[in-house]
């Protein structure tokens, strides 16, 4: 499965920038645009992992519960 790197901007669009095999390729790519981009630049760089494109934007799209806080006990 390959790897896609997106911006995710504002109100949730999504604009694919990139994609390859290789998780190590699609991070280093992710890190140099964000690194290049200016101060404010809407919008942020993610990688996804997915079948295909459209399963990609899928999961971009769905909301995340909040991870556990370390030490709270329920």
């Amino acid at each position: 499965m390959p790897y896609y790197v997106y911006r995710v901007g504002t109100l949730g669009v999504l604009t694919k920038l990139a994609e390859f095999a290789s998780f190590r390729d699609a991070s280093a790519h992710a890190k140099a645009l964000r690194a290049a981009d200016a101060p404010g630049t809407p919008g942020r760089v993610k990688v996804m992992f997915a079948d295909n494109e459209l399963a990609a934007e899928d999961l971009l799209g769905q909301a995340r519960e909040p991870r556990p806080t370390i030490g709270e006990d329920d």
